[in-house]
């Protein structure tokens, strides 16, 4: 479960569709803005990326079926998670993006084990800096 938030036009559609393409999808990534959700099959699981943007109610993500995803293999890539509270599963990590005089920022942080240890993979990538 990744929460990812900041103001419009920070950069969270965009962080959500160069990750699926690193994950190797090849068919047009586009922001589930109108639809709330789009899913993602790829060989080892499945993405499913939401924007709650135009979410009115937390109580709304009831009629989008998404229990089908709360499961094992299931990548969630959350944006505007703050719409759906109280309605969400918690996050394993959360990015907060924004924009500065110098272009964008991220600030990742963790909430739960499986979280930290993404944490930790992206700490021991070669030219990783930290936040």
């Amino acid at each position: 479960m990744v929460y990812l938030q900041g103001d419009l036009g920070a950069g969270k559609t965009t962080l959500a569709q160069g990750f699926l393409r690193e994950c190797g999808v090849s068919a047009p990534v586009r922001s589930p803005t109108y639809s709330l959700v789009h899913s993602y099959a790829l060989e080892r699981e499945t993405v499913v990326h939401l924007d709650l943007y135009r979410l009115r109610a937390p109580e709304e993500l009831e009629h989008l079926g998404l229990t089908e995803w709360a499961q094992p293999g299931c990548l969630w890539l959350i944006e505007w998670p703050e719409r759906g509270a109280g309605s969400l599963p918690q996050a394993d990590l959360t990015v907060a993006l924004g924009l500065t005089r110098g272009g964008h920022e991220a600030h990742l942080s963790a909430a739960s084990a499986s979280g930290e240890a993404w944490l930790g993979r992206l700490a021991a990538r070669p030219g990783a800096r930290g936040s």
